[in-house]
């Protein structure tokens, strides 16, 4: 056909609406996160686990006719450019009564999809967001596995080292001294090895010291909450940072550290004493976890039901020695209601830079938690 000029951008049509789909999925999650990460079904699953999502069906851009208008013929003047909002097709007029919300109407309704997405999906869009505030790099003395660079040649070594190229140069160069330019007849003297050194690693060494209340008013609520938290965090530690410790202390009116399992399992009793937790998380930094050597972030999840105000000043003691040695020291108030903790009234007190607190008073605020305690930074 002649003066036909073919539309090559219909070829890639396929992958552009894989691609608009794929970013439609990516927003109706980031919509849905606060809902999502609190879901029992998602927190108890492994990584295979998989969950619908509904998203807003899209249709193709097109133009129609107003259908509660007759037909008839439009034109531009030539003043409209591409984006401009050409006009709003008008709904019927409500007839008769009970055409109000919630009430049978004759509007058509908004398709909505349903889209299949796994639980690492979530992960990865929900840890976009976070990371780890001030880290910085630590030296780490003893290492897991001691790293080795070759950083030295040697004229002797093992044949699986040779350093080709500098026993050509060697060879070449012995030759141009006899005035025998040209390479051959090697000579033990010619060979030239790689050798290796042991050495320090600077690496982002990071241990988080996670602290739960186990006490009796630590109502099912309030145990699935921080227990959801500290899934969320623990699942995102260990998938973004190689080199990071998380040492689980409980608490009621006596601490003591625990292992992962005990840490989600344990149930709730007894009075509260939270200086008890403070001071063990103290022990810990001192003994095994020097500031010149990890980043150190303390976390500590309770209702802030403290059994007495001088417990709450034995606390906040124990607060002020560990926060010019942490990065961040986090706090998370669990509660049910409106009312103020002795605990945080004690805390409020307290204006330094590295110690942050949080109220989360339904499951949906676990979301801003994490991303107030581990905010996405330049260093983390």
């Amino acid at each position: 056909m002649a003066g036909y000029v073919p539309d090559w951008t219909l070829q890639r049509k396929g992958s552009t609406d894989q691609a608009r789909h794929q970013q439609k999925i990516k927003e109706a999650l980031k919509q849905q996160l606060p809902d999502l990460i609190t879901e029992d079904s998602i927190v108890t699953a492994n990584g295979d686990r998989v969950v619908r999502v509904p998203i807003r069906n899209l249709e193709e851009y097109r133009f129609r006719f107003n259908p509660w208008q007759a037909d008839r013929p439009a034109q531009d003047q030539g003043e409209l450019k591409p984006g401009d909002v050409l006009g709003q097709i008008p709904g019927p007029t409500p007839r008769g009564p009970g055409q109000g919300p919630g009430s049978p109407g004759e509007m058509p309704g908004i398709d909505y999809i349903e889209a299949n997405v796994s639980l690492d999906d979530i992960s990865d869009l929900l840890f976009e967001e976070l990371g780890l505030p001030y880290l910085k790099p630590k030296v780490q003395s003893i290492l897991p596995q001691p790293a080795f660079k070759f950083r030295d040649i040697s004229k002797r070594g093992l044949m699986g080292n040779l350093d080709k190229r500098r026993s050509l140069k060697e060879n070449l160069l012995r030759h141009a001294r006899q005035g025998q330019p040209g390479l051959g007849q090697w000579n033990p003297d010619d060979l030239r090895f790689k050798t290796w050194v042991e050495t320090t690693v600077e690496d982002n060494n990071a241990v988080v010291i996670a602290m739960r209340d186990i006490s009796g008013s630590m109502g099912d609520f309030k145990k699935q909450t921080a227990r959801t938290f500290a899934f969320w965090m623990l699942r995102f530690l260990r998938s973004q940072y190689q080199s990071v410790d998380v040492v689980f202390i409980v608490h009621h009116t006596q601490a003591r550290e625990v292992s992962q399992d005990e840490f989600f399992q344990l149930g709730e009793s007894g009075g509260t004493k939270v200086s008890s937790a403070y001071e063990l998380c103290w022990d810990v930094i001192q003994a095994r976890y020097p500031p010149h050597r990890w980043n150190i972030y303390p976390m500590h999840f309770s209702d802030g039901d403290n059994w007495s105000d001088a417990d709450n000043r034995r606390t906040v003691e124990y607060l002020e020695a560990m926060l010019p040695v942490v990065n961040v020291f986090g706090y998370a108030e669990i509660r049910e209601g409106g009312y103020t903790s002795t605990l945080m009234s004690a805390f409020s007190k307290l204006r330094h830079p590295r110690f942050q607190t949080v109220t989360i008073g339904a499951k949906q605020d676990i979301y801003t938690a994490l991303k107030k305690f581990f905010p996405r930074t330049e260093e983390g």
